[in-house]
């Protein structure tokens, strides 16, 4: 799992929480590292991304262009400045709000990747 926030203490956070529900975690501060990330990890299955971040890229495109690239890789978009519409998503992927509810997040990560 991929985790995308420019935000070092909500990335640790969201990070942290992950890890103790045993997901196995990897954090990127912006879109390009992401996309090394990505590049590099064949084993990354989800991608959370916050919207709003440094760099040429924001996380509505870097979600968009993983998907293109990687379609096995399931998206989760996360933003505390704006409201994502289901047609600005990739097919599939769920929205949150920020500050995100840890209970919330652990619905969306089911929702996309059944445990089983």
């Amino acid at each position: 799992m991929l985790i995308v926030e420019d935000e070092a203490l909500v990335r640790i956070d969201i990070s942290e929480h992950l890890a103790a529900e045993g997901y196995e975690v990897v954090e990127a501060v912006d879109a390009e590292h992401a996309f090394e990330v990505l590049e590099a990890r064949s084993d990354v299955t989800v991608l959370i991304t916050d919207i709003d971040m440094p760099g040429l890229l924001d996380g509505l495109m870097l979600a968009k262009f993983a998907a293109e690239r990687w379609p096995h890789v399931k998206m989760l978009v996360i933003s505390g400045q704006r409201q994502a519409e289901l047609s600005d998503l990739p097919d599939g992927a769920k929205f949150l709000s920020k500050p995100v509810d840890l209970d919330a997040l652990n619905s969306a990560l089911l929702d996309l990747v059944p445990k089983g």
